[in-house]
């Protein structure tokens, strides 16, 4: 498991990021203050605070591919 801050400014960017993550097959969740969500979930992610960094946490040992795919988006 890894943690990442990562932040999303635009419709077009949640909508890549959803793209992206539901290509991998393990559990990646989004968190921001106590709210927690499915980052494959468009709408779940729509009820955070895009204005504020996100946490989003990888359920894996290896986080590699993630995180290279991810990189535009991690702070």
């Amino acid at each position: 498991m890894k943690n990442y801050v990562i932040q999303l400014l635009s419709i077009p960017d949640v909508r890549e990021f959803v793209d992206t993550v539901t290509k991998f097959d393990m559990e990646i969740d989004l968190s921001s203050g106590r709210y927690v969500v499915d980052a494959k979930s468009i709408m779940g992610i729509f009820s955070l605070d895009l204005m504020s960094p996100i946490s989003m946490t990888v359920h894996a040992d290896d986080c590699t591919n993630v995180e290279k795919a991810l990189a535009k988006f991690i702070k």
